[in-house]
């Protein structure tokens, strides 16, 4: 049994993977698992559990937990009750930690690069992403998130130095590029880079590097680049030939290997690769998410409840949402989360759905494009949609792959995409409910809501550093009040304020009381929440349009009755017009019979209600 800590926390029981329910049992596990062996107090446990806020039934409650995780390990021996706390025995039980560290260790006391490097990239590929991702924040688990990260980034150097050592300087220059940015003040990142510029006949750049790194320290910190840094700089100057690349060994060419076919269904081909292809497709997240702690476990529970049926079949969840309320970043974020229990790859596609431009990417191109990732040429796939449907559904039947279909339109946009294999797991995110996928192929739903105005000033705060928010505190509030609560908003604004740092928040939140939807434009569509709106608004039918717009000067909630008369409609075709903006999040049920405009949306309904009327500029409307 293994407990991964590199990453979203789960526990891998031979080739199965278990999720821990509950975030509280999630830190215990964690807790007790970065000290395996050793005693952790109950007092410690209880701080760490409770962040420093525990009730008074804490001692009761984390016994609860505990047994829940003893069952979890099948074995009460795992975790074993010591008169200061508890212990999670060695035993039968690893830790992703420790296997890594392991593999660290041996290739520190290799001698041979080629097997240094071999035992770097078997470490390295235990994280999974942030150690520790998907636990609630802590001083003392940050702590040791940022004690991994370290121990992760000391093995990418590692590895690094192995490869130069190899001859793979020209290879490794892009990616050392992307580390000084990332890490500007790392003077070993630096001096690899240099040298493998260097060795590459780039000097003049090798140089220039040295010169970025020793004002970037001087300007900023005070301090001089240290004694190796300085040392490469003389040798490169003086081209010392201690400097020059390894000379490779030679290498047997082998002829490319013929891809051959063979038949899986009646005029179908499915093609038989030379390696498996294991897509990682999955885009990069912005670090840690703000809030969406219940949404993130409803989303693990559901793939639970989804594998634990007794039927089992392909698990669909589909996100659904406002414009702006942060859908694919929570998609996304998820994914990465859960990636490690897809060993057979993770699929990603941007169906378009409510794109500006209106292209919207036709279901027999998102077709082609994921055969192209499962290692499908061209020449290999079938023609017609239905049979490069079956060679999709065929590639993936048996395996765990995870599949995220991002923004799209309706219901048809996604069913030819779905997989069939019940070890996959199909995410999808739309602004529109996708009623029918749950009626027709067992779909889970989540609906994303908006933040609450902690999360809302904890977003602000990390955007902007939390004294400038502090210190004008009114302010940001009003700001956040504006925003209500959608983090496209915030992230907008934010973005406005940090480009201005010593321009008052003030000012700015009185340009948002003023004229919000000016303020919120980021420079481009997708960052314009004008357009962003534009897309959903276009989705809609007429008379549910002259409804959206209508529904802008109406004070407060509304319902059927004042819909109607809002329209000139009956009250049934009312309340039809108001579903169908509900299921395209441009309106919100507030109570049975009630529903509201959010005050970002209303205020772009206001405007769009006063162009038509002025200007009579929206024919299609």
């Amino acid at each position: 049994m293994t407990i991964r800590l590199l990453g979203p926390l789960d526990v891998i029981f031979g080739d199965s993977v278990r999720c821990v329910s509950g975030m509280r049992r999630k830190t215990a596990l964690a807790t007790l698992a970065l000290r395996v062996g050793e005693v952790v107090s109950t007092d410690r446990l209880i701080d760490v559990v409770w962040g420093g806020r525990s009730p008074v039934t804490a001692v009761n409650t984390l016994q609860s937990h505990i047994s829940y995780l003893r069952r979890l390990f099948g074995a009460c021996e795992s975790i074993v009750t010591r008169p200061a706390g508890y212990c999670l025995e060695q035993g039968e039980i690893a830790t992703d930690v420790q296997l890594a560290e392991r593999l660290i260790d041996q290739a520190r006391r290799s001698a041979d690069a080629s097997g240094r490097a071999a035992k770097l990239r078997d470490a390295l590929s235990h994280w999974r992403g942030r150690p520790l991702d998907d636990l609630s924040a802590h001083p003392w688990l940050d702590e040791q998130a940022e004690r991994l990260e370290r121990v992760r980034l000391m093995a990418v150097n590692m590895l690094t130095d192995a490869r130069l050592d190899l001859g793979e300087h020209a290879s490794l220059i892009p990616e050392l590029e992307d580390l000084t940015r990332r890490y500007p003040f790392d003077e070993a990142v630096h001096r690899q880079l240099m040298l493998a510029l260097y060795r590459t006949g780039r000097q003049a750049d090798a140089l220039s590097v040295f010169h970025q790194i020793r004002s970037r320290l001087g300007d900023e910190l005070g301090i001089a680049p240290g004694r190796s840094l300085r040392a490469l700089e003389e040798a490169i100057l003086h081209h010392d030939a201690a400097l020059d690349p390894p000379v490779p060994a030679p290498v047997a060419r082998t002829p490319n290997p013929v891809v051959p076919v063979v038949p899986v269904t009646a005029g179908h081909l499915l093609p038989v690769l030379p390696g498996q292809v294991i897509p990682a497709q999955l885009p990069a997240r912005e670090g840690r998410i703000v809030g969406r702690l219940a949404e993130l476990d409803q989303l693990d529970h559901a793939m639970a409840r989804g594998r634990g049926s007794e039927l089992p079949s392909t698990v669909i969840l589909t996100v659904s949402g406002t414009p702006g309320v942060g859908k694919t970043a929570l998609a996304v974020h998820w994914a990465q989360r859960v990636a490690g229990q897809f060993p057979d790859g993770q699929l990603y596609v941007d169906l378009r759905g409510f794109d500006p431009s209106g292209m919207v990417m036709d279901p027999a191109d998102a077709l082609r494009g994921l055969l192209d990732a499962l290692g499908v040429p061209p020449h290999a796939s079938p023609a017609g949609l239905q049979a490069q449907v079956g060679l999709y559904r065929s590639l993936l039947a048996g395996k765990r792959i995870l599949v995220v279909l991002d923004n799209a339109r309706d219901t048809a946009h996604v069913r030819p995409l779905l997989p069939g294999s019940p070890g996959c797991v199909a995410v999808v995110t739309s602004r529109t409910d996708l009623t029918p996928l749950v009626i027709t192929e067992g779909a889970q739903q989540l609906t994303l809501g908006l933040l609450s105005p902690a999360e809302a000033y904890t977003l602000l705060a990390g955007r902007l550093g939390a004294d400038r928010v502090r210190a004008e505190r009114e302010a940001a509030e009003e700001i956040i009040d504006g925003c209500g609560g959608l983090p496209l908003a915030l992230a907008i604004v934010a973005a406005r304020a940090a480009a201005y740092p010593v321009r008052p928040l003030t000012r700015l939140a009185a340009d948002m009381g003023s004229a919000p939807l000016d303020v919120l434009t980021g420079g481009d569509p997708a960052t314009d929440l004008r357009a962003v709106f534009s897309w959903s608004y276009r989705s809609v039918g007429y008379d549910a349009a002259r409804l959206f717009r209508a529904l802008g000067s109406h004070p407060g909630p509304a319902t059927a009755h004042h819909a109607a008369a809002l329209t000139n409609l009956s009250v049934h075709r009312a309340r039809l017009l108001l579903d169908e903006l509900v299921g395209a999040h441009l309106l919100t049920r507030h109570a049975p019979g009630t529903y509201v405009l959010h005050g970002l949306l209303r205020a772009y309904a206001v405007e769009l209600w006063r162009q038509r009327e002025s200007e009579k500029c929206l024919p299609c409307r």
